[in-house]
């Protein structure tokens, strides 16, 4: 199965029309045919997607994310190997490995609109609107969205939270 980028980024916008907090990213993964693994890496590399005509799904693409990294942060790795093949498919070629930075060796700006699509995916604009009260804090958004306070921060554009 191909798309063009315009028909993936309707998939993944339509998941998200019918989707409420958290977005689930396998399933996005799914519909997209892709495959989802777990690996057992060193902590220094957070995912991999790659052609594999084996394990990976309907696209023939498989993402393979860090088992030891925590729920927030495979899903964000989920997501942004997500974006790498909506957006940059044709720069994947045999695997793009992310490391703990989410650097590939791709451009920073391919980089840049990876982690800006992910951050798309998991904290969509309408839903952080929807969702969001007034009062509401970072940590109780983060937890809502199921991802990192320093990732819900960066949404929001308060800054890193350590």
């Amino acid at each position: 199965m191909t798309f063009s980028i315009s028909e993936k980024l309707k998939i993944v916008n339509d998941y998200i029309d019918r989707s409420e907090p958290p977005i689930h990213v396998i399933p996005l993964a799914n519909e997209l045919g892709i495959e989802v693994y777990k690996a057992d890496w060193p902590s220094t590399v957070s995912g991999k997607i790659q052609r594999d005509p084996e394990r990976g799904g309907s696209s023939g693409y498989a993402i393979f994310v860090n088992r030891s990294h925590s729920e927030q942060r495979r899903r964000f790795t989920i997501a942004h190997e997500i974006a790498h093949f909506v957006l940059h498919e044709d720069r994947i070629g045999e695997g793009l490995y992310d490391d703990g930075l989410y650097r590939s060796g791709l451009r920073t700006h391919e980089e840049t609109d990876a982690n800006q699509l992910a951050a798309d995916i998991l904290m969509p604009r309408r839903l952080m609107e929807e969702f969001s009260f007034v009062g509401d804090d970072i940590e109780t958004l983060a937890h809502q969205f199921n991802v990192s306070e320093q990732a819900m921060a960066i949404r929001l554009g308060v800054g890193a939270v350590w």
